[in-house]
């Protein structure tokens, strides 16, 4: 649970910059196309151009492996820990809400948007009218087709509910779990979950609505 909990630290605090950088979209093609060349210099020239933004993805690779094998390992836990006789009876989840109960399938989803958002905004595999280096212009061809726009929206919707739940509980598995606290740990949860997703989804809305462009 703990590596559980730090792992998610660290996608939450990379979530965040993200979204910082990616706003600068609203102010022009010329700020953001040079905000995503200031990552590809991060550390130049003590270290030669785009390794520093490799370290970076590395270690979010890292991240995400042991968040994805802490996952499989509780659930194996849990399931070992359940008696035969309930393994196969009616599960009851008075106590779970929505988000806890479709944390698993949230997770798989986030993982196929990982995926496309890769081949369609770092790789340009996806992404037909995609150049190299321009930034800009290559989300603003993406989301301007309305199903990649629609998909887009969706998995921030997805990714919410996987924040609020996983920002929620983190603090049990840190063992911050006072009754005292719930109010503000649901408040902290709650409020990354929205910020998050209100940010991400107002790119794909922006370009649609012609505001982007």
């Amino acid at each position: 649970k703990w590596v559980m909990a730090l792992s998610g630290i660290a996608f939450l605090g990379f979530l965040f910059a993200h979204m910082i950088g990616n706003l600068k979209m609203f102010i022009g093609a010329e700020d953001f196309d040079h905000y995503a060349e200031f990552l590809r210099e991060l550390g130049y020239p003590i270290l030669p151009k785009n390794v520093a933004l490799w370290l970076m993805r590395t270690g979010l690779i890292v991240a995400l492996a042991v968040h994805l094998h802490a996952a499989y390992s509780l659930t194996v836990m849990n399931n070992r820990a359940r008696p035969r006789s309930m393994k196969y009876s009616q599960r009851h989840y008075a106590a779970a809400n929505y988000a806890s109960l479709t944390m698993r399938l949230s997770g798989i989803w986030i993982l196929a948007f990982i995926a496309y958002h890769l081949a369609d905004l770092t790789f340009g595999w996806v992404n037909p009218d995609f150049e190299d280096g321009h930034v800009y212009h290559n989300v603003v061809e993406s989301f301007s087709n309305p199903i990649v726009a629609a998909f887009y929206v969706v998995s921030m919707v997805v990714l919410a509910v996987h924040i609020f739940h996983g920002a929620w509980s983190m603090f049990q598995s840190l063992g911050i779990n006072n009754p005292k606290f719930n109010g503000a740990r649901r408040g902290f949860a709650v409020l990354c979950a929205v910020v998050i997703c209100g940010a991400n989804i107002s790119f794909p809305i922006a370009v649609q609505a012609g505001i982007v462009g």
